[in-house]
């Protein structure tokens, strides 16, 4: 099926101010063989281009390829996306749930909030995840094994159940946001004991940390509308917690990689998973340029941008895309106060931040030697270390009948066979809890399948099942069309700075540029 949607409007009169402030969304299948065209165009006000990257991460779509476009005030945003099968996108409502969601406010009148369910199967707005009702235990705490058994253990002790939540890693240092109830079936949690909760949840941590010397915050907050989205809260725990600053400087980037090829890339970056960034100055503009390769991954995008927004940056245009393994991201940035990043030390602030981001949501370990105080994703190499490898976190889902202490009798199962965290997803779907575990051994170092088996076979005791997830379905997508061929040695090196036009000659570089690459798992 192939269609060409237009924006939709309300049928109903509208004031001309709030029809000029909403976004205009077309779904365009007719362009590309290979995927779907989604393309935005709206005043550019503050946080917008994070919103719609948000919510196209959401809705469970893979995008391939971005290009924005914000000055004079107007947003046009190009976003290439499929399913997570790699197919086209074919529901009709699309386009109008994407413009209902992306509208600043919600005026009386205009009918219910907009409601989608993805090719996953999860509910996006009403029916989908409600945490507004739950209290959130938020924590940054020096990583150990055991810590999220410990915390868990502290909330079944007082009468307390997870209903839903996150934990990252990196850097040593450990995150988590997980939403409390009182009851396994969505009962408030009384404020009165808000306080109390905090302050266990603080002794377990600090009895810790007062030996080691290490930072920590742990903090209760009350039930709200329209939280922070989840994973955006824990980039700035981390954020705040300055677990940026550990390790070396960032690498900067290998510019040769902006205009290969496909093929060649693919080799040539075979030794260069690791995470770079360079910033420089477009002086006639007043841009900051920001370069950045790493490996490919779901949900880049979104963690890129939403790092450059927390920063108080604005994206005036970008282009994003892949070659081979590799993700290519080129954003011309300024802080909102209208400078760009003009010192060194701010230059390598923006760089640390933008790795950490990147590094957060990562499933591997990178150890140039077996630690074990080492058991998180993404950690910083030394420059200059000649021995290092990757350890591959192990996913496994699990799924059982919801109930209070659950999550605390698994952890507990996992401590128990020497088996730590990288990262863990945790939601409730009716009546049944499902979680994203991502494993490795105490000292960092990669799962064997048969102490997966012996943890299965307890947990089945609890009727639990767990089951390990090599790919996510259908992942990644399958790519129809090949990578156009690289331009001539003279064309690579006229398209390495941008001239002073900032219409034509600045798209005609993204353009050039971004014929190179594929898709991004974002």
């Amino acid at each position: 099926m192939k269609y060409v949607s237009g924006p939709y409007f309300e049928p109903d009169f509208d004031p001309l101010l709030d029809r000029f402030g909403t976004p205009g969304v077309v779904v365009d299948n007719e362009t590309r063989e290979d995927c779907t065209l989604v393309k935005v165009d709206s005043v550019n006000r503050d946080g917008v281009l994070l919103e719609m990257v948000q919510l196209l991460t959401d809705l469970d779509l893979v995008i391939s390829k971005s290009y924005i476009s914000s000055d004079g005030g107007w947003l046009m945003d190009v976003f290439h996306v499929t399913d997570q099968t790699g197919r086209k996108l074919t529901d009709p409502s699309l386009p109008e749930f994407i413009q209902r969601a992306l509208v600043p406010f919600h005026r009386a009148g205009n009918g219910p909030s907009p409601r989608f369910t993805t090719c996953l199967g999860n509910v996006v707005g009403p029916g989908g995840p409600d945490v507004s009702d739950c209290a959130a235990l938020e924590f940054t705490v020096h990583d150990r094994p055991g810590l999220l058994s410990s915390i868990t253990s502290v909330l079944v002790d007082n009468g307390c159940h997870v209903e839903s939540g996150q934990a990252w890693t990196h850097n040593g240092r450990a995150a988590g946001v997980l939403y409390v109830t009182a009851t396994a079936d969505g009962a408030a949690l009384h404020p009165s004991r808000w306080a109390r909760i905090e302050r266990l949840v603080n002794a377990v941590v600090d009895a810790r940390e007062n030996v080691t010397g290490e930072r920590h915050w742990v903090r209760v907050s009350e039930p709200v509308q329209g939280r922070v989205h989840t994973e955006r809260r824990l980039h700035q725990l981390m954020h705040d917690d300055r677990d940026y600053e550990s390790g070396p400087a960032p690498t900067p980037v290998d510019e040769e990689l902006f205009s290969m090829g496909d093929k060649a890339a693919t080799a040539r970056t075979a030794r260069r998973a690791e995470t770079r960034v360079s910033i420089d100055s477009w002086e006639e503009r007043g841009y900051a340029v920001v370069k950045m390769t790493s490996r490919d991954r779901p949900r880049l995008l979104f963690d890129t941008v939403c790092a450059l927004t927390d920063m108080h940056y604005v994206v005036f245009h970008a282009t994003v895309g892949s070659q081979g393994a590799l993700a290519i991201q080129e954003y011309y940035i300024r802080h909102k106060d209208g400078r760009t990043v003009d010192s060194n030390a701010e230059r390598q602030k923006v760089s640390r931040c933008l790795v950490a981001a990147v590094e957060r949501r990562a499933t591997h370990v990178r150890l140039d030697h077996p630690s074990p105080s080492l058991y998180l994703a993404g950690a910083s190499l030394t420059q200059g270390v000649a021995h290092w490898h990757v350890v591959q976190g192990m996913r496994v889902e699990v799924r059982a009948a919801d109930r209070s202490g659950l999550l605390s009798d698994f952890t507990r199962v996992l401590r128990e066979h020497g088996l730590s965290l990288l990262r863990v997803e945790l939601k409730r779907h009716k009546d049944e809890a499902v979680g994203i575990f991502y494993l490795v051994t105490d000292t960092g170092g990669e799962v064997r399948t048969e102490a997966v088996r012996a943890v299965q076979a307890r947990v089945a005791e609890m009727d639990v099942s767990l089951d390990i997830v090599k790919e996510a379905p259908g992942w990644p997508p399958v790519r129809k069309t090949s990578v156009p061929a690289p331009p001539a040695a003279g064309q690579q090196q006229a398209q390495q700075r941008p001239r002073p036009s900032l219409g034509s000659l600045l798209w005609s570089h993204l353009g050039k540029l971004s014929n190179n690459f594929s898709y991004i798992r974002s």
